[in-house]
């Protein structure tokens, strides 16, 4: 390679042919494990609101924040539609923690508290699943 360009096209090259490899290639699932998981589910009592749906996610996002909480995921229903599928609420929450005592210090975690005083006028019904690994 006699000049600089010559050399950044190859190299730009080459790297764009390992990514296309590895997007191609299979990656096996990975299993989560040892955590203890925590999901909500909100209706809104004024279900057709874009301001109500706005502050539950700002304050989802706020709630987020507790030390405890690896890991977060605020979604929505997705335009999924089969027979087993309820798709009435309105924002789900999941999230993740290190182990039941850490959801236990998040239940009384002055984060939970304040958004529990802050938002709960917005929602008419909560549904929470906890689970651990099924033995």
């Amino acid at each position: 390679m006699s000049t600089r360009r010559e050399f950044i096209a190859h190299t730009s090259k080459a790297v764009v042919a390992g990514g296309l490899v590895t997007l191609a290639g299979k990656q096996e699932p990975v299993m989560i494990e040892n955590k203890f998981i925590h999901h909500v589910y909100f209706w809104l009592k004024n279900a057709g609101s874009k301001e109500d749906r706005a502050k539950l996610i700002e304050g989802l996002t706020k709630l987020s924040k507790v030390k405890t909480i690896k890991t977060f995921h605020i979604g929505q229903p997705a335009d999924t539609n089969r027979d087993v599928i309820d798709s009435s609420y309105a924002i789900s929450w999941f999230t993740m923690f290190d182990n039941a005592a850490d959801q236990q210090r998040y239940q009384v975690d002055p984060i939970h508290l304040k958004f529990v005083e802050d938002y709960s006028h917005l929602w008419s019904k909560v549904i929470v699943y906890d689970s651990v690994d099924a033995k």
